[in-house]
């Protein structure tokens, strides 16, 4: 059984000309979209296929009608293929039911590797070019070595805020962290200070239990703080 299938890509355009030659060639059912070939969702495209079985072949005007690239049509051949179903294209007399329609599209499937391999191999040389200039790939660092210092130094010096030194340097406080290797302790800093107050400066809290102990203890290392100390 021949199955059609007609794409234009605006309103504007009419289906016309492809219904006629689909028609003509013996098309029993014709599925039709008006959508852009590099969508990967076209309703018509997509009920054609689901209509498609074993040893029926699916009729376009012209390859381009099917998909806007080549590796979308050899993708698609190969899945007819694989299920016993033919294609064939009117423009460009394609038709993969006989030996001449198969070899065409094996020399399709071979150019469209080739083409990948040179993407690739002209890829990985323009990255190593680059390495050998000193550039790098990746997303640029927030914070340069001497900048990584002063924050440092800031944060060391304990006479400033936080987000003081976050907006001297123009970046988020889980950027200063994370450069400053800061534990998760480091980033609650006003709330564990005053859990800490209520643990240590308060004789009903001395049974405190063993992980609240052990993470107040660890603050007040991050802090460099010791038992008893007032804030």
């Amino acid at each position: 059984m021949l199955i059609g299938y007609a794409r234009v890509s605006t309103h504007d355009q009419t289906l016309n000309l492809q219904l006629d030659a689909l028609k003509l060639a013996g098309c029993e059912k014709t599925y039709t979209d008006t959508a852009s070939g590099a969508k990967t969702e076209r309703e018509g495209l997509q009920d054609a296929l689901d209509h498609l079985r074993t040893g029926d072949t699916l009729v376009v005007w012209r390859l381009d009608r099917l998909g806007r690239t080549l590796k979308q049509l050899i993708e698609l051949i190969n899945e007819f293929n694989s299920q016993g179903i033919g294609f064939k294209s009117l423009q460009e007399n394609i038709d993969t039911t006989t030996s001449g329609g198969k070899l065409i599209f094996h020399i399709f499937g071979a150019l469209a590797e080739f083409e990948r391999d040179m993407i690739r191999e002209r890829t990985n040389a323009g990255l190593q070019a680059a390495r050998a200039r000193g550039r790098q790939g990746g997303r640029p660092k927030a914070l340069t070595p001497k900048q990584v210092a002063l924050a440092q130094s800031l944060y060391d010096s304990r006479e400033h805020p936080i987000q003081d030194i976050c907006d001297t340097l123009g970046i988020s406080k889980g950027t200063l962290y994370k450069y400053l290797n800061l534990t998760s302790y480091g980033r609650k800093e006003n709330r564990d200070s005053k859990r800490l107050g209520v643990i240590l400066g308060n004789g009903q809290h001395s049974q405190a239990r063993p992980h609240t102990a052990l993470r107040a203890a660890s603050v007040m290392s991050v802090k460099g703080m010791t038992p008893g100390t007032p804030r």
